[in-house]
């Protein structure tokens, strides 16, 4: 692994050189972009991105876990959660990478 992390400046870069918009047009369509999908996301709503995967919320309810150092018992509360699917072609996509 190279450690790189991809930024949304990174995004807005690519969109600027693949789209032809402005830098700062480029900037605010990623902002934008994922203003609308954590929106969706706070509403409960799923955010389906073909050919790439689904985000969706997952309610998560009350339970006690365990502190692993001390054997101690806490209780987790009910919380919410965001969970990543990927499409079956991202799948193999990243899949295919691994062998090179």
């Amino acid at each position: 692994m190279t450690g790189k992390t991809l930024t949304r400046m990174d995004l807005s870069e690519a969109v600027f050189r693949e789209v032809g918009l402005s830098r700062n047009e480029s900037a605010q369509l990623v902002e934008t972009v994922l203003d609308e999908m954590s929106d969706a996301l706070v509403r409960g709503e799923q955010v389906k991105i073909s050919s790439f995967g689904t985000f969706s919320i997952r309610d998560k309810s009350a339970r006690i876990g365990r502190n692993p150092k001390t054997g101690e018992e806490v209780p987790i509360n009910p919380r919410r959660v965001l969970t990543f699917r990927p499409s079956h072609l991202m799948k193999d996509r990243v899949a295919d990478g691994n062998k090179s």
